[in-house]
């Protein structure tokens, strides 16, 4: 139960700043969903470095773990707002926005998942 109480509040406080983030930067930009590219990259270098850290041993808890990558990432991240933006710019017709915001996206996260994996490995 101390377990999914964890996730619980991680969740919680990811949720709420991904919704700050993205309810400020998303108005600002016509075309391009700055606030949720910006949480989900975070969220992917956020999640690297953790794990990364989590995989060397003693550096995290298996409830720091719970609480900062299972729940703080999982609520801070989104993938279905992702899927939902990609889906409007399609149906609008924003060919170039919904290739561009597609590739963007998921080359920049896989490299920030390296990235963070990479910086927990010299920390």
């Amino acid at each position: 139960m101390k377990q999914w109480l964890l996730v619980f509040i991680g969740g919680g406080i990811g949720s709420v700043l991904r919704y700050l983030i993205s309810k400020s930067l998303n108005t600002y930009f016509t075309h391009v969903y700055l606030g949720t590219f910006l949480v989900n990259i975070l969220g992917c270098l956020l999640i690297g470095f953790l794990l990364g850290l989590s995989a060397k041993g003693a550096y995290l808890s298996e409830n720091q773990t719970l609480i900062l990558a299972t729940g703080f990432c999982g609520g801070f991240t989104t993938f279905s707002t992702f899927a939902f933006e990609k889906h409007a710019l399609l149906t609008a017709g924003e060919l170039f926005y919904f290739s561009f915001y597609l590739i963007a996206s998921i080359v920049t996260g896989l490299g920030a998942v390296a990235f963070g994996l990479w910086i927990a490995k010299i920390a």
